[in-house]
């Protein structure tokens, strides 16, 4: 008898303690709020509707005194409209390549509340065409995007002289 007595004591004292920490826990400021809010500061909007449009909005972005020396890699985030939120260089990276990593474009595409993207990387040799590891990185964003209802509308890949080659324009995006 003394024992299921000690029990039942036992559990009541378990069940306060929870409760006690439950009241803790809903009054904690230890918890992290969470505000969500956007504010756009660019006017007039820019509208892209093709290759051109992409390739006139991100040129200016590449620095000229290193676009034939370092392959930069940048994204340009869109909402429904196929209006421009913003851009945000992803990488910098040697004279035959750069590293990207699909994480990062969905984490900054889904935190400015993106409904499309565009990717573009340089070639600092002035050879447009693509590489194998740019055709697969274009294929794996354009799948991941799939998921998460984020159109991946363009990769445009840059040459010095002012040449581009554009994915969407090749038909390698379906």
């Amino acid at each position: 008898m003394h024992r299921s007595l000690t029990i039942k004591f036992a559990k009541m004292i378990t069940k306060a303690n929870q409760k006690s920490r439950l009241n803790h826990f809903e009054t904690s400021l230890e918890l992290a709020e969470i505000k969500v809010s956007y504010k756009s500061r660019q006017k007039p909007k820019i509208k892209i509707a093709d290759s051109r449009e992409v390739f006139d909005v991100l040129y200016p972005l590449y620095d000229k005194n290193l676009i034939e020396y370092q392959e930069l890699f940048f994204l340009l985030l869109l909402n429904r409209a196929n209006n421009v939120l913003g851009w945000i260089k992803l990488s910098s990276g040697g004279t035959s390549g750069t590293v990207v990593d699909p994480k990062m474009v969905f984490t900054l595409a889904l935190q400015t509340n993106a409904s499309s993207i565009i990717l573009s990387h340089n070639h600092p040799s002035g050879n447009i065409k693509p590489s194998q590891s740019d055709i697969d990185l274009t294929k794996n964003i354009n799948n991941a995007g799939r998921l998460l209802e984020i159109k991946l509308l363009d990769h445009v890949i840059i040459a010095p002289e002012g040449l581009y080659y554009s994915f969407a324009d090749e038909g390698l995006l379906n």
